[in-house]
């Protein structure tokens, strides 16, 4: 047999001169800031970065919330577009009433066709606020002869139109006023708002530069002085342009009319029915009692005849016709005419 020949000792195999180090934690940041070649690390990343991003099929719904919240173009605002941004002006300054029959024609088509009909309306004037205030508390209930009877008695009393002040109408009893045919209620209501101007709550100057909402509560709380009476107050003696009288029988009932409603609107209602009047609601009130009285309302000549004159007297006699004439099937709990009617109780 032969020797056995020792065995070669075998030469080390080379090192890779550049080696890759585990991943951890710690080298993280520098493996990031290196140039990887190896495809069996850059393979993983690019599968763990497809990972990381969000599925196709969700992309689509960004844009589809996107729309759904945005305003449809064809869409209309419920709340008033132009008539917001007019600021009105009392209807008796000049060229405001034509500017408020141009923007009822241009906003309700329906009461252009009204207001071709019918002459412009026109505004009673009175001396003083207070004035206007007795003669409307005088007036209640009234048809419009007996209410001019009482009011000149009422005048005579006071020594001339312009006697009628506070300081003249407290000292008169109700005895007095009796006489002259104002009853012991409507008295009371006449000192009521007597007091109220001595003590300074209520005052000539103050009640013009209130505005709407103000006055309304001001002259709400003296005695005998109803929501309706502070309405027709506003338009025909303040001229107040943006005033919807809610509770008005005949402005409600042309309203019906007008847009041919199955019904009489309620008071609640109204607001929203005559939004696009604004900021001339009063001038749409107006041409509602003209509806009303060419439909057949025993008081439509007298107030036609006059140009369109609206004095609490008319606006009265009016009312008090349909009250009694519709009053089981019209009027609501809410209404004035049931609570109080011309007046507070």
């Amino acid at each position: 047999m032969g020797e056995p020949q020792p065995s070669q000792p075998q030469s080390p195999k080379p090192e890779n001169p550049n080696p890759i180090p585990p991943h951890n934690s710690d080298d993280s940041a520098s493996i990031s800031g290196s140039i990887v070649s190896s495809t069996t690390i850059e393979t993983p990343r690019i599968t763990d970065l497809t990972n990381v991003s969000s599925p196709p099929s969700k992309i689509p719904l960004r844009p589809r919330k996107i729309r759904k919240l945005s305003p449809s173009p064809n869409k209309t605002s419920p709340r008033p577009f132009k008539p917001s941004r007019i600021h009105a002006k009392s209807l008796t300054c000049e060229g405001e009433l034509s500017a408020a029959i141009t923007h009822l024609r241009t906003v309700d088509p329906l009461l252009s066709s009204l207001i071709d009909t019918h002459p412009p309306p026109k505004y009673e004037s009175f001396t003083t606020p207070f004035l206007a205030l007795i003669r409307s508390i005088l007036y209640q209930q009234l048809a419009a002869k007996a209410g001019n009877s009482i009011y000149t008695r009422f005048v005579s009393l006071c020594g001339g139109e312009n006697g009628v002040v506070p300081e003249n109408v407290l000292p008169l009893t109700p005895q007095e006023l009796r006489q002259i045919g104002v009853s012991g209620r409507k008295a009371s209501y006449l000192h009521d708002l007597a007091r109220k101007y001595q003590n300074g709550i209520l005052s000539d100057s103050g009640i013009v530069s209130m505005d709407d909402k103000s006055l309304f509560t001001m002259l709400t709380m003296v005695n005998g002085i109803g929501s309706w009476s502070v309405h027709m107050f506003m338009i025909n003696s303040l001229h107040r342009p943006d005033v919807l009288p809610v509770n008005d029988l005949g402005v409600r009932k042309g309203v019906q009319m007008l847009y041919n409603l199955p019904e009489v609107p309620r008071p609640s209602q109204m607001e929203g029915l005559c939004e696009k009047w604004r900021p001339y609601r009063s001038v749409g009130s107006w041409y509602m009692w003209r509806l009303v009285e060419a439909r057949g309302t025993p008081s439509s000549a007298a107030v036609g005849s006059s140009g369109g004159d609206m004095s609490f007297p008319q606006l009265e006699e009016m009312q008090q016709q349909q009250q009694q004439q519709q009053q089981s099937q019209l009027l609501d709990p809410l209404s004035v005419f049931s609570i109080g009617a011309w007046g507070q109780t």
